[in-house]
């Protein structure tokens, strides 16, 4: 053989390694095959409501499919309201929790920590619907109550129907909210967005953790100049892993909310909706034309949800090769 001759390596995989390799391809495949079907599905399903109703259908906010007026202009609205109260209730708890578990709690107290929060991640949601209806609601009532009287001269903390100067007045313009089914849905969404922290947060370098401090750094000096700028990218793939979540929440929602099918920008007051919720709500007593109205916002939240859930798993996927440091 000549020095010119280029090497050629042959590379020999066990049958261990080519089983492993031929399941892990067809679970990927099969992965990819399942949500081009269910969109496929929606699409067919969703083209008589979507013919009939054109471009109306991201226009229009009333939602009577039979009388031929129909759309998701308010009700995507009221999904990513929702979504946004969720998410920035989340994120914070969430960072704070992930920091404490990797950064402050004892090594010895931290599988436990990391153990309840899986679980907390494994209750149902209509668990939390349920609590957030019989519990939460009457206890975060007086908080909106309060949070109105003193910043009710913004927008979206205004509530019709509220007399601030009587303490006597009802609390029901309160009750059923975006901002009630929001926290719900926070503490669903939370325990998914701590796990991606955490896992982030653990990989940050420990040589330069521990180089900060040797330099005279404290605890929080040393997490603000190393732990957060490495897992930057990696909080912000958890937190939107968490908005494709409380996207798509229903049964909470869905027990939660009191349906109205207008734009509702106070979060503070009764009335609210959601795509997935509107589904629970109105798939019973359908009609034929009126399921493919259904599955038409079905369509719209799948692919919206799908967007986001993609753009997340990038932003993960590069922080966990550390070059968001």
């Amino acid at each position: 053989m000549s020095a010119e001759t280029p090497l050629t390596l042959r590379v020999t995989r066990a049958r261990p390694d080519r089983v492993f390799r031929g399941f892990a391809l067809a679970g990927g495949i099969s992965v990819l095959a399942i949500m081009l079907l269910v969109g496929l599905f929606l699409s067919i399903r969703a083209a008589d409501a979507l013919g009939a109703a054109g471009w109306s259908f991201f226009t229009e906010q009333a939602w009577e499919p039979d009388a031929g007026r129909f759309g998701i202009a308010a009700i995507l609205f009221g999904t990513v309201l929702i979504a946004l109260v969720a998410i920035l209730t989340a994120v914070p708890l969430a960072s704070a929790c992930a920091l404490y578990i990797t950064q402050y709690a004892p090594l010895r107290l931290r599988p436990t920590l990391i153990s309840l929060v899986d679980l907390m991640a494994a209750i149902p949601s209509i668990v939390f619907g349920l609590w957030g209806f019989f519990w939460l609601q009457g206890e975060v009532v007086p908080v909106a109550r309060w949070i109105s009287q003193n910043f009710g001269f913004i927008p979206i903390f205004a509530v019709e129907g509220a007399d601030p100067s009587d303490p006597l007045a009802p609390t029901t313009v309160f009750t059923s909210s975006t901002f009630i089914a929001g926290l719900v849905v926070a503490m669903m969404i939370t325990p998914i967005i701590t796990s991606i922290m955490r896992e982030v947060f653990d990989q940050a370098p420990i040589g330069e953790r521990e180089g900060a401090l040797a330099l005279g750094a404290t605890r929080w000096s040393m997490i603000q100049t190393v732990v957060l700028p490495f897992g930057r990218a990696g909080m912000i793939g958890g937190s939107m892993l968490g908005l494709g979540r409380a996207l798509g929440e229903t049964i909470a929602v869905y027990i939660i909310i009191s349906p109205v099918f207008v734009f509702q920008p106070r979060i503070l007051e009764n009335g609210a909706i959601s795509v997935s919720s509107l589904i629970a709500l109105r798939y019973g007593e359908a009609t034929e034309f009126g399921l493919s109205a259904l599955m038409a916002a079905g369509l719209a939240l799948f692919l919206m949800t799908l967007a986001v859930n993609f753009a997340a798993s990038l932003i993960v996927a590069r922080s966990r090769s550390g070059v968001s440091s």
